[in-house]
């Protein structure tokens, strides 16, 4: 358990979506009064596997959003998906935000809620059951998702790491 698989993709090669998962106004107070900037957390994915989160930050908001897909498109992470599903249960954690992620059966859709929805129908997960618990703050949220996503392994990769055949994995 304690290897995380954590494959990097390249840009290049897919074409990705974003979603928009916050944004908030900021204002810092100076001598001349109010200086207002945004943040906006964006998440992309190709709907097939790979997802990504980012943020960016900038005085209007077209900007901040342009700035979170570029730093997304750098963040890329494969996940394994089996029948639009995931391949078994993970929390995640990321600061105060923890999450559990739970496979569902075919016809369920993705029962989750704000930021997670985001990260897991970017990611491509059709089915899932999901649960935010502790902090409700939209970038620990994301964090955590895709922490718990990063952490799933299927079955061949499992058979992989310890040397074994795939009808081994499932039946002892």
């Amino acid at each position: 358990m304690s290897t995380i698989n954590v494959k990097r993709v390249k840009t290049s090669e897919i074409e990705l979506k974003d979603r928009l998962v916050s944004i908030q106004r900021v204002a810092k107070v100076t001598k001349g009064g109010r200086t207002f900037s945004f943040s906006a957390i964006v998440v992309v994915g190709d709907e097939n596997g790979v997802v990504g989160y980012g943020l960016g930050k900038a005085k209007e908001v077209t900007e901040a959003i342009a700035k979170g897909v570029d730093d997304a498109k750098k963040n890329l992470v494969k996940v394994p998906i089996i029948n639009g599903t995931v391949p078994h249960e993970q929390y995640g954690k990321f600061s105060g935000g923890f999450v559990f992620i739970k496979p569902a059966a075919n016809g369920t859709g993705v029962i989750a809620g704000g930021a997670m929805r985001a990260v897991l129908e970017s990611a491509g997960v059709h089915n899932v059951l999901a649960k935010s618990k502790g902090s409700s703050n939209p970038h620990n949220v994301v964090k955590a998702t895709v922490s718990a996503l990063s952490q799933m392994r299927d079955a061949y990769t499992v058979a992989q790491q310890r040397g074994i055949n795939l009808g081994k994995v499932f039946n002892g």
